[in-house]
C-alpha cells in the first residue's frame, strides 16, 4: 500500500438479517433495500468504482440467492465475487473470511458495512490512513440526534432551541481502510470492534477519519424515509 492510488479492492459486508427493516427484508437482503429507486449495494459499488476500486468481494448471508441474482442481472462497474459464510462468523470473522478472497492479499483494501449510504472522498481517507501509518482507519460519522437540544449562555439562560443537531461525538461510520496485515489481526469468529480495534488503538495503529459528506446508516423504516428526503434535497441543491 504505497500510495493512495493503490487501493483497488474492497469488501462489502452484506450478510445481515435486517430484522429491524421488516417487512422489507422478508423478500430481499438489507443491501438491496431501495432508496429513491436505487439499491444500497448498487450505490456502494458505483461509489467504490469512482474511487478506483476494480475488485469487490461481497460477503452474503440472508437471502444470498436473491442478491446473487440481482448482481448477475446488472452491468457492474467492478469485478464482484460473492462469498457465503457456512456459519455465522460475526462482523470481524466475516471481514476476515471475505478479505482472504481478495485478489491481491499484499495490498490494502476498503471495507463497508452493507447498510451504509454515504458519499465522501475515499481517496482522501486513504491518504489520511497512509500519512498516519495506520493498520486500520475508521470513517467517523456524526449522525443527527433524534431529539432537539437547548442552548444556554454562561449564566444558564436559554438562548436557542436546535432541532436534531449533529451528535457532538463521532461514531464508527462502517467504512474502513485496511493495510494488508489486518488479515492476521482480525478474529476468525467475533467482532473486530471488541478485539482487533482496541488492540490497535493501544498500539496507536488505529486512525479515525472525519467523514465530510453525506452519511446515513439504514437500520429502520424511519431511516429509509428520512434518507429519501435527504437525498432528494441534495439533488435539488445540486440542480440534479
Amino acid at each position: 500500500m504505497t500510495s493512495a492510488a493503490t487501493v483497488r479492492q474492497a469488501v462489502i459486508l452484506a450478510g445481515g438479517q435486517g430484522s429491524r427493516l421488516k417487512p422489507y427484508t422478508d423478500t430481499v437482503p438489507k443491501v438491496m433495500i431501495e432508496i429513491s429507486g436505487r439499491c444500497i449495494i448498487d450505490h456502494q459499488l458505483d461509489w467504490l468504482a469512482e474511487a478506483g476500486v476494480t475488485d469487490v468481494v461481497v460477503s452474503a448471508g440472508h437471502l444470498s440467492e436473491v442478491l446473487l441474482d440481482h448482481l448477475a442481472s446488472r452491468e457492474l462497474p467492478v469485478r464482484v465475487r460473492t462469498v457465503v459464510e457456512d456459519e455465522p462468523l460475526g462482523r470481524g470473522g466475516g471481514l476476515k473470511y471475505a478479505g482472504k478472497q481478495l485478489p491481491a492479499p499484499d495490498d490494502g483494501w476498503y471495507a463497508l458495512n452493507g447498510d451504509i449510504w454515504t458519499r465522501f472522498d475515499l481517496r482522501g481517507m486513504t491518504a489520511y490512513h497512509l500519512e498516519r501509518r495506520a493498520v486500520a482507519t475508521i470513517g467517523l460519522a456524526r449522525p443527527r440526534m433524534p431529539w432537539g437540544v437547548v442552548e444556554l449562555d454562561e449564566l444558564g439562560r436559554v438562548t436557542d432551541f436546535v432541532e436534531s443537531p449533529p451528535s457532538p461525538y463521532p461514531i464508527n461510520g462502517g467504512v474502513y481502510v485496511f493495510s494488508p496485515q489486518i488479515l492476521d489481526l482480525l478474529p476468525d469468529v467475533g467482532d473486530h470492534e471488541r478485539t482487533t480495534f482496541p488492540s490497535l488503538a493501544k498500539e496507536q495503529l488505529l486512525a479515525g477519519y472525519p467523514i465530510e459528506g453525506y452519511w446515513r446508516a439504514i437500520d429502520t423504516p424511519k431511516d429509509l424515509a428520512e434518507a429519501a428526503k435527504e437525498l432528494e434535497a441534495l439533488r435539488s441543491s445540486l440542480g440534479d
